[in-house]
């Protein structure tokens, strides 16, 4: 059984649909205490750091997610809580995953960065099973987890940055698996079938 996290900071319905076409039903929970009783959950998450947070703190979801022993995945924003302190609003993050995350520098290049790209690195792991260096998937973001050793996945726009992190039963995507089509299914796919 799969949760998705709710903490009104995400669109849940595009992540559950695309779990739903994998013919998994997950279920969207508001209930920290809900957590432990599933197998694996997701952390899906947009907009402001800071607010996001906020809401994790005050409905008590760090403990929980600090607690979670199973496999749990941050996609977008909720990857980037899962690090350890972010640029955006200057806040601690839960800390999950080593790392922080900066504003991304773009150079000359549109911010955000909005739109396919190319994964330009990919290092063996269950959660990268038949992931090739130049597929692509859909990216919408201004910050990004800078790359170290936690970095599964890289992908470069005006720099380079972490497109997949994993730490322990933590991991993240940047991108939005649940919109990069057949390469995000096939992920979404590993996470299912990741064993720890």
């Amino acid at each position: 059984m799969i949760a998705i996290i709710n903490t009104g900071c995400a669109n849940i319905n595009s992540v559950r649909f695309a779990f739903e076409r994998l013919g998994v039903n997950p279920e969207v929970i508001r209930d920290p205490a809900q957590l432990g009783q599933f197998d694996r959950a997701i952390l899906p998450g947009v907009g402001h750091a800071s607010v996001a947070m906020k809401r994790l703190r005050d409905q008590g979801w760090d403990q929980a997610i600090a607690d979670y022993q199973k496999p749990l995945m941050g996609i977008c924003l909720g990857m980037q809580l899962l690090c350890e302190q972010t640029e955006e609003g200057h806040v601690e993050c839960l800390g999950r995953i080593p790392g922080k995350v900066r504003h991304l520098e773009t150079g000359q290049l549109t911010s955000p960065h909005m739109g396919w790209n190319t994964l330009s690195e990919v290092k063996t792991h269950p959660l990268t099973q038949g992931l090739n260096r130049d597929d692509q998937v859909y990216f919408v973001h201004s910050f990004a987890h800078s790359c170290n050793a936690n970095t599964l996945v890289a992908s470069e726009y005006g720099t380079r940055f972490s497109a997949v992190v994993a730490k322990d039963n933590y991991a993240g995507m940047q991108f939005h698996p649940e919109k990069s089509a057949k390469v995000g299914a096939k992920l979404l796919n590993n996470f299912l079938n990741w064993q720890l």
